[in-house]
């Protein structure tokens, strides 16, 4: 499959004229790589930094359902949430799944699909709070020996039980593991996320600074920038995420440290000459619900009243790197979510951080297009991200060879350029290095 990010260029920046440094030795097109998992986590790129992590399975945004033993009914959030759960469904969907916040490895709280937190009501159990508190918060516990059976402890010391299919409630005080219990769930992991705020979260404010410091270090060095170079690319693309813009002390459950990282990076890119794309990765409140969008449980909430600090992000990118020789190019936002994310408040933003960037740098400023049911016009559409793998069950070496020249043939007449996806990764055609490392592409030829 081929990974269908637009990058998409504002051809009209080169005509605001400007004090600060310009990008006269920039060649265009840029001959990118993306330094994808590196400063914001995807987890399914591996290799996998979860491992670690008690209850790995159990991270925030984790879609769960639970079916009572006793009714052999799932536990529902009658209309979808603001009123009281039940145990009359006999299938699970929407309704019946439950997406976790992780508190620590054992207790959590559980959202519903519209949006409320499970807690405790004066008649039964409810999902009708808006913010999660101690009332909204469960221990789950798990059968030592079977660990996808379930209690669930709530704040008053009680297990939920189903006392019928219209009534649950926390009033239970059992211990047995029976069937016929009426305490016990066995718990579905239906849909989980692997990303920078799972990991974060899933260590904790200890371990986690720990692990991500130790994967800053070592995923991309310098020798990576000397590799890149060596083998004809002129640029790096390297997403971040909004929190960047508070190290060294982000909000939790977020570590500092990613910004020296991305200091690093602008150093050795001017050693080697090559340019930087910086890449709002990941905006507050997710601009997409995917894991590197920094979501904490796949809800895509950014809107109009996120624009401010979404700009505040660029601008701090733009003041620290402005000046840098190695700047190429500022990315407002990766693949914004049609419709949730509308067409007027992304363009409302397109144009603050456009502002917001030009008080700084005349550097290129990129917009990516919406992705989901929109108009591919609705934007001007310079050049596509690519990788090396097109889905091909037993494709042989000169398949992907042949595949990755007519691609190169393709992009190469972009005016902006393209950008690789990415340069580390274990699937072995999504990662430039490997395909450079075996042969299986050839960059200098051009």
């Amino acid at each position: 499959m081929v990974y269908l990010a637009f990058l998409l260029f504002f051809n009209l920046i080169s005509c605001f004229p400007s004090s600060h440094a310009q990008n006269t030795d920039l060649k265009l097109p840029l001959r990118a790589v993306n330094l994808g998992n590196w400063l914001v986590t995807e987890g399914w790129m591996k290799p996998s930094r979860f491992d670690g992590i008690i209850n790995k399975d159990l991270l925030d945004g984790a879609h769960v359902q639970l079916l009572s033993t006793k009714l052999n009914k799932y536990l529902c959030a009658e209309n979808g949430g603001g009123t009281v759960l039940v145990a009359n469904r006999i299938s699970p969907s929407d309704w019946e799944t439950f997406r976790l916040w992780r508190v620590n490895e054992s207790y959590f709280h559980l959202r519903v699909l519209n949006k409320q937190f499970v807690g405790l009501g004066n008649q039964g159990v409810k999902a009708v709070s808006n913010t999660p508190t101690h009332s909204e918060t469960f221990q789950i516990v798990r059968k030592d020996d079977a660990p996808n059976r379930v209690r669930l402890k709530a704040s008053n010391g009680f297990f939920l039980q189903v006392q019928s299919e219209t009534l649950v409630t926390a009033d239970y005080a059992g211990s047995s593991w029976d069937d016929s219990d009426p305490s016990v769930f066995n718990i579905a992991i239906v849909n989980t996320l692997q990303g920078e705020y799972q990991i974060t979260n899933g260590y904790g404010p200890v371990k986690a600074p720990q692990v991500m410091q130790a994967h800053w270090d070592s995923y991309i060095t310098e020798q990576d920038f000397k590799f890149i170079s060596a083998n004809g690319l002129s640029a790096v693309r390297i997403p971040v995420g909004w929190w960047i813009a508070q190290d060294p002390n982000p909000p939790k459950p977020f570590v500092g440290g990613s910004l020296k990282a991305l200091d690093n990076a602008f150093t050795w890119a001017e050693k080697y000459g090559m340019k930087v794309i910086v890449d709002l990765h990941a905006a507050k409140a997710s601009q997409n619900r995917f894991e590197h969008s920094g979501a904490r449980d796949g809800f895509l909430e950014w809107g109009d009243s996120n624009i401010d600090e979404t700009v505040a992000v660029i601008e701090f990118l733009a003041t620290r790197y402005g000046g840098s020789p190695s700047l190429g190019a500022i990315e407002l936002m990766n693949e914004p979510w049609a419709p949730d994310v509308t067409l007027d408040a992304l363009t409302k933003y397109y144009k603050a951080g456009y502002d917001a960037i030009r008080k700084h740098t005349n550097a290129y400023v990129i917009l990516s297009a919406r992705l989901g049911p929109a108009d591919p016009k609705e934007l001007f559409s310079f050049a596509r991200e690519w990788t090396g793998e097109f889905g091909a069950k037993n494709g042989s070496m000169e398949d992907y060879k042949r595949y990755t020249k007519a691609e190169l043939d393709v992009y190469g007449g972009a005016t902006f350029g393209w950008a690789y996806w990415s340069y580390k990764c274990e699937e072995n055609h999504w990662s430039l290095k490997w395909m450079i490392d075996n042969n299986f592409i050839e960059l200098n030829m051009r």
